[in-house]
């Protein structure tokens, strides 16, 4: 609890800086906590120290962990790739969406939103592409395919859509493919005011992406520590993680 409660405040605290170093109210960037391969028990602890956002990236950990910590007032996210025949299961949930890359899986969770309490809020991924301009092997939308996903998910009845997200390509500055996404958000706030989020930066990057303008930023080594591998070695701390 006690390495929890100061990896949250060291965290916090570089968010604030970083938001205050771009001339911008702290209050405007949330922290999204991804607990992805750690217990619910820590995910209640944070929850305790108030922390409100935690994410996932695969399905069967968020119905598990959403169904265990079901007394606690926690709003979930979803970061993984999202298959069509899970999109039901998730937004069952409630969660946040934030890995929508495609006009199939629009049409499928738009159909999941409609059967769900409320709709479902969506994030549009996109590939920022690789140091040489490649796509990268993290997903989402080629950018010149955004505009037109960002106008099917706003027209769909059971999707709100809440902004663009993505994860800076490896190997390369994250600085300029943050400016990237900034000008791409900024194009379809133009068509969609009401998406005003932008889901970028993680524990290497968080300061290039608040800097670009980031208003979630995805966390999830430098709160919680390197995570197990199947081996039962630990990964070594990477500049960036992966939808962490």
């Amino acid at each position: 609890m006690a390495g929890l409660e100061e990896n949250l405040s060291a965290v916090r605290a570089r968010i604030d800086a970083a938001a205050r170093a771009a001339g911008r109210d702290p209050a405007t960037v949330r922290l999204l906590a991804v607990s992805k391969t750690w217990p619910a028990a820590d995910v209640r602890a944070l929850a305790a120290l108030g922390q409100v956002d935690f994410g996932e990236n695969r399905v069967q950990e968020l119905l598990g962990k959403a169904a265990e910590l079901d007394d606690v007032a926690l709003r979930w996210h979803f970061v993984g790739q999202l298959q069509r025949n899970k999109a039901a299961a998730v937004a069952r949930t409630g969660a946040v969406v934030h890995s929508v890359d495609r006009l199939a899986l629009v049409d499928t969770l738009d159909r999941a939103g409609r059967s769900a309490e409320a709709p479902v809020e969506v994030y549009v991924q996109v590939d920022l592409g690789g140091p040489e301009g490649e796509a990268a092997a993290r997903g989402g939308a080629r950018p010149d395919d955004v505009p037109a996903l960002a106008d099917a998910v706003a027209g769909a009845a059971g999707l709100r859509l809440r902004g663009l997200m993505a994860v800076a390509p490896r190997g390369a500055e994250p600085a300029p493919a943050f400016a990237r996404l900034a000008a791409l958000a900024e194009r379809v706030r133009a068509d969609h005011p009401e998406a005003d989020g932008v889901s970028a930066g993680m524990s290497g990057d968080l300061e290039a992406a608040v800097a670009a303008g980031a208003t979630l930023v995805r966390v999830g080594t430098a709160l919680f520590g390197s995570r197990p591998l199947p081996c039962g070695e630990f990964e070594e701390h990477q500049p960036r993680e992966s939808h962490r």
